[in-house]
């Protein structure tokens, strides 16, 4: 076959007639390209680390302290501390020369010193989290304490521009709660769950935790705090994401719909192109590190470890526990079509394809006829089953031959991306259409995303796009951050008229290759057969339901003065009660990127303050003052709990990896195991929205996204996403399971969509009661 000749750049053969050696000039001159562009990288790298490594300083002010020692050196000025003569006494020379030496090491030293005293000096103002827990409102007070910190970070940090990671040595770390403080909020948090009896008895149980066993682990977690980054990350990505045996599919991956209101092109293939390529930009400013990053306020720093695996990332299984593997750099993408996969190069001749050139290759792999192998279509169905099963298959067969070579390619792959062979997208008259959207985005076929990919990019016929994420690697956030730098910039992009990708093709792109498969044998049909059904099983249970909510959104939410997160989850509060009948242990994520390698942090939204509002508005002999005043409680109560879990108070992370301490020392705690033994009925997550300032709505109105979703954390329970977008906009993707019967996803956006009428009803109520109020004075 061609792909198999091309193959072979190289050959050496000794005949009769001497040595005959045979070679490609194409291929190796690929070979050559590929190492200077490997060079460039680790050069850029090296100047970024140099520059990250004395930030917030610059190498210019070296210089320029260099020549000032120079000039106040020949000019007879003392120097303070006598500096350079003391370091000319210990260079072998006292010439010109030696003297331009010694002002050197003495600027380098005195110019070091001053670095790293402005780095620990910004690592300790970071750790004030004070202004968190301010009021932002107009018009509100700020503390002198917050006033005089403002200037100084903002001096400290303004110096110098600063480049991805150039904050990560400055961050301090994620500080560890005492048991005390931990126990105390955790009787706190379960108090509306449970009734006087039960709460005594955990109570108890809490104490005695606290009193023995729990002094031994806290022991073991200082130690693990002073030596590690993080106390918590290594051991989240472990055990909660690695050593998970489930499959990936529905129960750990997550996905992101597109803007949803546009439809910038009708052609697969184009849209297909100018994504492939935005995503490459963006993967192309986090190696040079020319992304900014994240700051709250334009001021406070957020971790961008997370970056560092966006791309070039596979999460390869093992028997017992899974690994990340991030490949330094892939000059090639993997696409699947109608059950065959192929191999894109997307770059060129040291350059990168523009979306024209890329949109090229997208046709070639449709116009192709050819039939897929026997198996070959489902053999994704493997990342889509049981981690356990798919980690024996990989060892024993695809180990060698056409099955190793195409796997690697695949995972090595700076992506995956899925031309899908249906119409799929949003129609306003018809919600299940939507909702068909996120459920092939969630799950597709079962057989056509690689799972194990760091994201799937998805692609439909008619022109729609969006992707399936796994999460070990990474937040949501980072890959949302990805989604708004590409849906915005294939805005400004545009199209041709016609809806083909813009850009120039001077030369032929280089030719899709499709990967080869041996799948002949019957242990490994019959192995891909399981997987299948273990997934095909998962995904007919998925009930999945997208509300788009336009009566209104963030502008009357700050109307009524409360925090938009705050007001939803105290709508979530109400529906599920209205939904269930009771109150249940509830999930939010919140994230800890104020910390050097920080990940999440759950808030629990199902509070005493949150639970009194909930049976107020149940309540018909409640007042509508009553129900106000318990409704504001609740907010600043949410609001203070997830400010905690930002500044690192949070709950549910120091015992999580108390419970670790006590597995690897072999102790048995009964109030551990009944704080893990309940399930999160209800787990929540807000989707980000405007991380950067690219999005601009009042230019593009319709650039909304639909946001993303995830699958249900509990059999009984549900998974709720929401996006606040624009002003009277709001996303919820609901999910659960069919096979359980008391719940379903189209019920509880019902109560959703009552409950938000409710409140909103409540706050007119309640200004119609002030205006009338004042009249009457």
């Amino acid at each position: 076959m061609a792909e198999a000749h091309s193959a072979v750049a190289f050959s050496f053969a000794i005949t009769h007639d001497g040595w005959d050696v045979n070679f490609d000039r194409e291929v190796l001159y690929l070979v050559w390209e590929s190492g200077i562009r490997s060079w460039k990288k680790r050069l850029a790298r090296f100047r970024n680390s140099v520059h990250n490594g004395v930030y917030p300083g610059h190498l210019q002010s070296l210089y320029v302290l260099w020549s000032l020692l120079v000039g106040a050196h020949f000019i007879g000025f003392n120097i303070p501390f006598g500096i350079v003569q003391k370091t000319l006494n210990i260079l072998p020379g006292t010439s010109t020369m030696w003297q331009v030496i010694a002002c050197l090491l003495a600027a380098l030293t005195m110019w070091l010193s001053v670095i790293f005293l402005m780095r620990y000096l910004l690592k300790l103002l970071l750790m004030y989290k004070g202004w968190m827990y301010e009021s932002r409102a107009p018009g509100a007070r700020v503390s002198l304490k917050t006033k005089l910190w403002v200037s100084v970070v903002r001096v400290l940090s303004g110096w110098n521009k600063p480049k991805l990671y150039s904050f990560q040595g400055s961050l301090p770390r994620l500080p560890l709660p005492s048991v005390k403080n931990t126990m105390k909020r955790y009787l706190i948090s379960v108090r509306p769950l449970l009734d006087d009896n039960n709460y005594t008895r955990v109570e108890k149980l809490a104490k005695e935790f606290e009193e023995t066993i729990a002094v031994k682990l806290q022991r073991y977690l200082i130690l693990k705090s002073w030596w590690s980054s993080n106390y918590v990350s290594d051991w989240w990505e472990e055990y909660v994401y690695l050593r998970g045996r489930s499959p990936l599919m529905v129960n750990s991956n997550f996905y992101g719909t597109d803007a949803i209101l546009l439809r910038p092109t009708k052609i697969q293939s184009a849209r297909a192109g100018v994504i492939i390529h935005m995503c490459l930009k963006f993967r192309r400013l986090i190696d040079r590190q020319e992304l900014e990053p994240i700051m709250l306020h334009n001021m406070v720093p957020l971790c961008s470890w997370q970056y560092e695996r966006l791309f070039n990332t596979v999460r390869v299984p093992g028997v017992e526990t899974d690994k990340i593997v991030h490949y330094q750099d892939a000059t090639h993408i993997t696409v699947y079509h109608k059950g065959r996969y192929f191999k894109v190069m997307v770059y060129s001749r040291g350059r990168l394809l523009n979306p024209a050139e890329i949109q090229i290759q997208i046709q070639q792999i449709l116009d192709d006829k050819s039939e897929p192998l026997v198996g070959e279509e489902r053999i994704a169905a493997l990342t889509a089953g049981e981690r356990t099963h798919w980690a024996h298959i990989r060892q024993t067969m695809f180990n060698r031959g056409h099955n190793r070579t195409s796997l690697h390619c695949i995972e090595r792959a700076a992506f995956n991306v899925c031309l899908d062979d249906v119409e799929y997208g949003f129609d306003e008259s018809d919600h299940t259409k939507l909702d068909y959207f996120g459920r092939l985005l969630l799950h597709g076929k079962g057989h056509d995303r690689w799972f194990d990919k760091s994201f799937n990019l998805c692609f439909s016929t008619n022109g729609y796009v969006g992707f399936n994420a796994e999460h070990t690697w990474a937040d949501a956030p980072v890959m949302g951050h990805l989604w708004e730098y590409v849906i915005w910039s294939e805005l400004e992009y545009g199209y041709a008229p016609d809806g083909n990708a813009v850009g120039t093709v001077i030369t032929p792109p280089p030719q899709p290759i499709r990967l080869q498969w041996e799948l002949n044998k019957e242990e490994l049909l019959k192995s891909i057969d399981m997987s299948y059904n273990v997934a095909q099983k998962l995904l007919n249970d998925v009930d999945l339901r997208i509300l788009m909510y336009t009566k209104y959104g963030k502008g009357f939410m700050k109307k009524c003065r409360v925090s938009p997160d705050a007001y939803i989850q105290l709508i979530l509060q109400l529906s599920y009660y209205r939904d269930a009948g009771r109150f249940c242990l509830t999930y939010e994520a919140s994230m800890t990127r104020l910390f050097r390698e920080g990940r999440t942090e759950t808030v629990r939204p199902c509070t005493v303050e949150s639970a009194a509002w909930v049976k107020a508005m149940e309540d018909p002999n409640a007042t509508v003052e009553k129900r106000i005043e318990l409704f504001v409680k609740a907010s600043n109560r949410h609001q203070l709990g997830y400010q905690d879990a930002m500044a690192g108070r949070g709950i549910d992370r120091h015992l999580f990896c108390l419970y670790v301490v006590s597995k690897y020392l072999e102790l048995e705690s009964p109030f551990l195991q009944e704080v893990f033994n309940e399930p999160w009925r209800l787990s929540t997550s807000q989707t980000p929205h405007g991380q950067t300032s690219m999005l601009d709505l009042k230019k593009y109105p319709k650039c909304v996204s639909a946001g993303g979703g995830f699958g249900p954390v509990a059999d009984d329970g549900y998974g709720v996403s929401y996006i606040i977008v624009g002003e009277d906009i709001i996303f919820f993707h609901v999910s659960s399971k069919k096979s359980c019967p008391i719940t379903s996803s189209s019920n509880f956006a019902k109560q959703i969509e009552r409950s938000m009428e409710d409140l909103q009803d409540l706050f007119i109520e309640y200004k119609k009661l002030q205006e009338s109020s004042k009249n009457s004075k």
